[in-house]
């Protein structure tokens, strides 16, 4: 494997309660953010307007987009571009579709000039993510993190090794949530898509980290939990860190180059990277170590 950092002994452990107090403030601000301004919930959750609307010459989604942006609206736009068709969605009650829909038209006609076009359907929309489905996914969130802590627990022959992993997978979950609250960007079934793909992630570096503090503690069985935990992280950081860091590039190209259409969800899987990488090293291991600790 290439090594991108020489061999290193910085003493995580010592630092855990730095790691601990700087996640609590993150936390702490996402909540605070949640409360306060809540979620900015998209139109899958909400429901909203839908217009369609066909133009007599050619336009790009772009020129449309610029159009509602122009006019302050939040849109998700869907393009039939044979038919030279656009449906236009906007969050928003039912009983302002009409006034939605003008507005929208208006802007169209106000920076499309010149280029014609005709109402084809204009309706109401409600959300695809209905509450029955929401009580669902969140039911088969519970059984994932409950099937993690076993999988853990099983191979790593502790229980407390596997709640260690899915509390540093929250962790990077809901500072990701909260992040997209204070930013107020929109929540939409992308960024849903975003926070599992960053739970997935968290937990695999997690896994490797603990898998190497298992071979350690058959070659030092004898080592303090402390030196050994610090040995492991320490012995896998190079790879953490080539691993991690070819992903922020990545996904920073996509933030800063992709566009608008997925920038959410660039920042999504950017914020959750960054914690991903921080909370296997500060936040997995230091609990495992802490709760052992205690526990002697």
């Amino acid at each position: 494997m290439i090594v991108f950092i020489k061999k290193t002994h910085i003493d995580f452990m010592a630092k855990r309660f730095i790691f601990f107090a700087v996640s609590g403030i993150m936390i702490a601000a996402g909540a605070v953010s949640m409360t306060v301004k809540g979620a900015n919930l998209g139109l899958d959750f909400t429901g909203g307007t839908l217009l369609q609307l066909c133009f007599e010459k050619p336009v790009s989604t772009g020129e449309v987009r610029a159009a509602m942006t122009k006019a302050g609206l939040e849109t998700a736009i869907q393009s039939f571009t044979d038919r030279n068709t656009y449906q236009i969605k906007v969050k928003g009650r039912q009983e302002k579709v009409n006034e939605i829909s003008d507005k929208i038209m208006a802007a169209l006609s106000a920076n499309l000039p010149g280029n014609a076009f005709t109402e084809e359907k204009r309706d109401y929309v409600g959300p695809v993510v209905g509450r029955d489905l929401a009580k669902k996914a969140l039911f088969a969130l519970i059984l994932s993190m409950f099937g993690i802590i076993v999988y853990v627990a099983f191979r790593f022959s502790n229980p407390v090794w596997g709640a260690a992993g899915v509390l540093a997978l929250m962790h990077d979950v809901f500072i990701t949530v909260g992040a997209l609250s204070i930013t107020n960007r929109e929540i939409d079934l992308v960024i849903v898509a975003a926070l599992l793909t960053i739970a997935g992630y968290s937990i695999n570096d997690t896994i490797v980290i603990f898998d190497r503090m298992r071979e350690n503690m058959r070659i030092f069985p004898k080592m303090p939990l402390g030196e050994l935990a610090n040995l492991s992280v320490n012995e896998t950081l190079s790879r953490t860190l080539i691993t991690n860091c070819t992903v922020l590039t990545v996904v920073a190209i996509l933030f800063i180059f992709g566009g608008d259409v997925i920038n959410n969800f660039a920042f999504a899987m950017l914020v959750g990277s960054i914690c991903g990488t921080y909370s296997t090293i500060a936040i997995a291991t230091p609990l495992v170590y802490q709760w052992e600790h205690r526990a002697k």
